[in-house]
């Protein structure tokens, strides 16, 4: 039997993941293929590597000690990889999960570009609010994310995607008598927001409060559907800056002058794997050169 490259992804996964199921779904195989190929290494090496116990999985002091040279070896393999110049050589998928603001901007640039230069790696999507992203990756459940702060979890590497500023907006359809509204003005009217739970609501409805306004908050399940109800004329909205181009452009909405707006969202792109693998890191370098440069409050 000889060492394979497959012997010790498995053991790299298996000991991040904490689990064979898991690590046999992040390698699109199957449990007793990822059992076989940590048996295998152990009986190669005459040692063993990992302890099971009642579904978990445990590093052993020698497993310890080799889990940071394993890393090395496939880090090395990439970089041979990468030195060949052939992208289509990588093979795999990337778990990517985004929040909805760059699902609704630069999402799509992104996707085209990453399928030119790697071909063979597929990105398994996931949208959602931050904070369930956060989780999804601390659980290992993905790979890559590119999200808005606060984060709630550390992740190993975080680097800035820019910031997004918020806009009041309504429709013309409003007949506003002025585009200049004070706080109590704002209160009245129905202002459609984020989802509960999430920081930018949080903050309207702390600033109403801290005003003591009784300001008429309607909570929207997107940043999508918010911008919908706006565009029809069911209330004014404070929006992201980076979404509302093509409808402030257009004239469908109009951008309306306060003198409050909820702190700017702050976006970055983080992940926990180690060694990250070439296409990571691009997919990294592709975000940061897409993600629209700071706009001005307004």
């Amino acid at each position: 039997m000889t060492l394979k490259l497959d012997h010790l992804r498995a053991f790299v996964t298996v000991a991040d993941l904490g689990s064979f199921r898991r690590a046999a779904e992040r390698l699109h195989t199957t449990q007793p293929n990822i059992s076989a190929r940590i048996s295998q290494l152990e009986k190669l090496l005459n040692l063993s590597l990992m302890t099971r116990d009642a579904g978990s999985v445990r590093l052993t002091t020698r497993g310890q000690s080799l889990l940071p040279r394993a890393r090395a070896v496939l880090a090395t393999t990439d970089d041979f990889l990468s030195a060949a110049g052939d992208r289509a050589l990588f093979h795999g998928a990337l778990r990517l999960g985004v929040s909805e603001l760059v699902a609704h901007t630069w999402l799509q640039p992104f996707l085209r570009t990453m399928r030119e230069h790697f071909p063979n790696i597929d990105i398994e999507l996931t949208v959602d609010l931050s904070a369930n992203i956060t989780r999804a990756l601390t659980a290992r459940d993905l790979d890559l994310t590119f999200q808005s702060a606060p984060f709630d979890q550390p992740a190993r590497v975080e680097l800035p995607l820019g910031r997004s500023p918020y806009t009041w907006v309504a429709a013309p359809a409003l007949h506003l008598p002025s585009l200049t509204l004070d706080a109590a003005t704002l209160a009245a009217a129905p202002i459609l927001t984020h989802p509960r739970g999430t920081a930018p609501h949080d903050q309207l409805a702390r600033h109403f409060a801290t005003a003591r306004l009784p300001a008429r908050l309607v909570p929207a399940t997107n940043n999508a559907v918010c911008l919908q109800m706006t565009l029809d004329g069911l209330g004014i909205a404070c929006l992201p800056r980076a979404m509302l181009d093509a409808p402030l452009s257009e004239g469908r909405l109009l951008p309306l002058s306060a003198d409050w707006h909820p702190e700017p969202l702050h976006f970055a792109a983080r992940y926990d794997l180690d060694p990250a693998p070439p296409y990571l890191l691009e997919a990294v370098r592709i975000a940061q050169t897409l993600s629209p440069p700071e706009d001005h409050v307004s």
